[in-house]
């Protein structure tokens, strides 16, 4: 028998969620019939993408979370289940790239901005998870700058691989705990937080020229895999990298 994908009666915590791929999987999640837990460090935009999902019939729950922070991780989750009752689901979203240029050339406060956010946010998330769920499933959003070489992005790809290792040692620790763990690699995809390098025609076409659909992604193209992942259709899967580029890494 063929798993539906669906989330009905499912709980998801999404990091990043006040907008772009956050915000797609947020909208996603909710479609597919679960309760969503919005994460962000602005309340004002959770709220927005809050009202949205409630407008189209959903559920969700906003609350401000510097993921950076373990005691504002755990107090998420746990209004999280104060709630709802259970946490199933995560997606870890929320990142932030402050630096663009040679990797020689990053201060020292950038470099820690970055690994905060991209890793140990990542990191602390996963841990409120584990410590909450009765198994379920978690979704790290990473990058194709994790798989290859990021010129330009260094640092940025750097936690992007260290995203990649934690899911694969993540899901080997809590498998048996019934917890999956898998990633979505994006290639370049339109959003604000990639903004200098869609805005450049020069850039864009260095991602763009590389991948077989010849253009870049929307933000709602990553948003399927993640409902996929979460959902107990991909009940064997766990320690996978998803690629989603357009073909870019496959030449």
């Amino acid at each position: 028998m063929i798993s539906e994908i669906t989330l009905t009666d499912k709980v998801v915590v999404v990091t990043g969620a006040s907008r772009g791929i956050g915000a797609s999987i947020a909208h996603a999640v909710a479609t597919a019939g679960a309760a969503v837990v919005l994460a962000s460090r602005k309340q004002e935009d959770l709220d927005s993408v809050a009202s949205e999902i409630r407008d189209a019939g959903g559920t969700a729950l906003p609350v401000a979370t510097h993921t950076g922070r373990p005691d504002e991780v755990d107090a998420l989750f746990a209004r999280a289940v104060e709630e709802f009752g259970a946490v199933h689901g995560l997606v870890n979203n929320a990142a932030t790239n402050v630096y663009f240029g040679p990797m020689l050339g990053i201060e020292e406060p950038a470099w820690d901005k970055t690994f905060e956010i991209n890793v140990k946010g990542y990191f602390n998330t996963i841990r409120a998870f584990a410590r909450t769920a009765n198994g379920g499933s978690i979704v790290n959003i990473a990058s194709v700058a994790g798989l290859r070489a990021a010129p330009m992005q260094g640092v940025y790809g750097m936690t992007k691989a260290a995203v990649i290792s934690m899911t694969q040692t993540f899901s080997a620790e809590l498998g048996p705990g019934s917890i999956r763990v898998n990633a979505i690699a994006p290639g370049l995809v339109e959003t604000r937080f990639s903004r200098v390098l869609v805005d450049s025609d020069e850039i864009r076409g260095m991602f763009v020229d590389r991948t077989a659909v010849g253009r870049h992604a929307q933000p709602q193209e990553m948003a399927g895999a993640a409902v996929y992942l979460l959902s107990d259709a991909a009940s064997y899967m766990t320690g996978q990298v998803m690629v989603i580029d357009g073909g870019m890494t496959s030449t």
